[in-house]
């Protein structure tokens, strides 16, 4: 009945949010049924009601933590911006969420990125997730003229390792400092401006000559 998968639903985040104490309090390895139990007051057997393994309430926790970066993308490429300005907004508001939660706590946002290492399985469909809204942006930048003479799958893996410490919250952590959105601003334009399967000379010299 609508009613009780509302209570379940209710439920189902309630457990969530409490699982994201645990972590942030412990690590990963505090994350198991029976200490989630405990920090509800409930008995292991009531968890399983909402969640049927450990696994499924991992795949619950990526879920809400990557819900409002979802949220962003969406919204993003939904948006009547320009390429460039939207690829500029698809990364730079997802940083600015995820650089403000690292000031607010840099010892839980290591815990999160120890478990997505761990636990990569159950958050890759949300790295595809975000390659596929970005392709999206790459189509639309291509249909009007830039990233000449590249395939999309080409320029989503040469864009995705340029931003990389913009959305990658291992290299994020070890980078904060030196992070901006002045300086992603400046890398989007260079992509945009340069970015091509055009050959400048970079691989055209064989060996090195002195000055």
């Amino acid at each position: 009945m609508p009613r009780a998968q509302s209570d379940i639903e209710a439920g189902q985040e309630r457990l969530v949010a409490l699982a994201c104490e645990l972590i942030e309090e412990r690590g990963g390895q505090a994350l198991t049924m029976q200490e989630v139990a405990a920090r509800a007051g409930i008995s292991p057997a009531q968890v399983l009601r909402y969640f049927e393994s450990r696994e499924a309430l991992l795949e619950a926790v990526a879920e809400y933590w990557f819900r409002p970066k979802v949220a962003i993308m969406e919204e993003v490429v939904a948006s009547e911006l320009p390429p460039r300005r939207k690829m500029y907004e698809f990364f730079a508001r997802r940083f600015v969420m995820m650089r403000d939660a690292y000031r607010a706590d840099p010892v839980a946002h290591e815990m999160y990125v120890e478990l997505g290492n761990e636990y990569f399985e159950q958050v890759r469909s949300y790295v595809d997730l975000a390659d596929h809204y970005l392709s999206m942006i790459i189509a639309e930048a291509m249909g009007e003229g830039f990233f000449p003479g590249l395939e999309i799958d080409m320029t989503l893996s040469l864009i995705n390792q340029m931003v990389s410490p913009y959305c990658n919250i291992g290299v994020m952590g070890m980078l904060m400092d030196r992070l901006s959105e002045e300086k992603l601003a400046r890398i989007i334009d260079a992509m945009f401006d340069g970015l091509s399967a055009q050959d400048r000379g970079a691989m055209g010299v064989s060996g090195l000559r002195a000055a």
